[in-house]
């Protein structure tokens, strides 16, 4: 049966300066575990620890810059571009440029901080 969400949930995010998390679907806003999708608004200068997920990470940049640095690769994904992280790969997220960026992720099965493993 359909469900209409009327709003996304805003989530606490890691790492520094502070960036916006609205669920859209996921384990909190619509108790959906086999897949989360969340908008995130990260201001310039804003990097989170190292994880290790337990899940795929679909990304779809709307506008800036998103770093995302891998033990072999660094990428710098712009607007209108996607990425793809696979679950185990080890990954580092940031937002380095002076305009931030705006993004979508979609976490299949739904992101949950029992299986992002963040590094300390």
């Amino acid at each position: 049966m359909p469900r209409l969400l009327l709003q996304p949930t805003r989530i606490h995010a890691h790492g520094e300066p502070p960036k916006v998390i609205e669920e859209f679907v996921g384990r909190m806003n619509s108790q959906t575990a086999e897949l989360s999708i969340a908008r995130m608004v990260s201001p310039s200068g804003w990097s989170e620890p190292a994880q290790r997920p337990e899940f795929n990470e679909y990304t779809i940049v709307l506008r800036g810059t998103l770093r995302v640095e891998t033990d072999e690769d660094v990428f710098e994904a712009g607007e209108g571009q996607a990425i793809l992280v696979e679950a185990g790969e080890r990954v580092r997220y940031s937002t380095p440029g002076p305009e931030g960026a705006e993004y979508i992720a979609v976490c299949v099965p739904a992101f949950s901080p029992e299986t992002v493993h963040r590094e300390a």
